[in-house]
């Protein structure tokens, strides 16, 4: 049976053709170039420049807006150190803290907030930049076991904030915050009190408790350190001390559970 002939060799000269070397460095070369056009104009829209503060601070605020971060900043940054006017340039310097409030990094805002503090501690906005340095402290607190460490910088930022500018507009919350991180480092010395309680460390127990009555006499839960502490002297044999402490648990305990502990082991104590 006979076929029709297919012709090969047109085939071959015409791939040959196609795939040619000048043709390939040909297509090579427009790739090439239509991605460097791309690069150059991606750079030009990723890259604003400085031109006056004030133009350059709204532009940095719309980026700001549209989540640009790393876009903004730079900008600001040019304005905060070419501003000779000093309009700007503070306005910036809270927008660069700001910036990085937004994009959850606290620690990078406390330290643009504590720099502008340093730089204009005579602006109207050096009580808020202050205020959120204290805050954001405030935020990072977690439990007695790891936020005892936030707990205790906030107390200082918060201290310095009534300090710097006593009149300031947060002196409520302020106060209930400190509350809160006394509360907090009271409540580490306990866990780390009751830890050794429970070890058998009388003393060491001891130690922590009595930290407590000293430095954080409103603490909120004192009736446990005052049952814990009254136990501890028990195991030690100090009989007097012992009563003393079970009775001030006894004076000041109202949740019911430690109440009736607490009246159980005074019944015991008084024998």
């Amino acid at each position: 049976m006979s076929g029709r002939r297919i012709p090969v060799d047109k085939y071959m000269d015409r791939a040959k053709e196609i795939l040619s070397p000048a043709r390939i460095i040909l297509a090579i070369g427009l790739i090439l170039g239509l991605a460097i056009v791309t690069m150059v104009a991606c750079s030009k829209e990723v890259k604003p420049t400085y031109t006056n503060a004030k133009d350059s601070f709204e532009q940095a605020t719309k980026l700001i807006e549209a989540k640009k971060y790393d876009e903004a900043r730079p900008l600001l940054t040019e304005v905060t150190n070419r501003d000779s006017s000093k309009v700007y340039a503070p306005q910036a310097q809270l927008k660069i803290a700001e910036s990085y409030v937004k994009e959850g990094e606290p620690d990078l805002a406390i330290e643009e907030f504590k720099k502008f503090v340093k730089l204009y501690p005579e602006s109207k906005y050096a009580p808020t930049a202050q205020y959120q340095v204290a805050t954001l402290l405030f935020s990072q607190i977690e439990g007695p076991d790891r936020g005892y460490r936030s707990a205790e910088l906030a107390i200082k930022e918060f201290d310095k904030l009534n300090e710097m500018f006593p009149r300031n507009p947060y002196r409520d919350v302020i106060g209930l915050r400190l509350q809160k991180c006394r509360n907090v480092l009271a409540e580490h010395e306990f866990y780390v009190g009751n830890f050794y309680f429970k070890k058998g460390s009388y003393k060491a127990a001891i130690e922590r408790f009595e930290i407590i009555y000293s430095k954080y006499p409103d603490y909120t839960d004192m009736p446990k350190a005052y049952y814990y502490s009254a136990m501890s002297y028990k195991e030690l044999k100090e009989k007097n001390k012992a009563l003393e402490y079970m009775q001030k648990a006894s004076d000041t305990a109202k949740e019911e559970k430690l109440a009736k502990k607490v009246k159980k082991e005074l019944e015991l104590l008084k024998r």
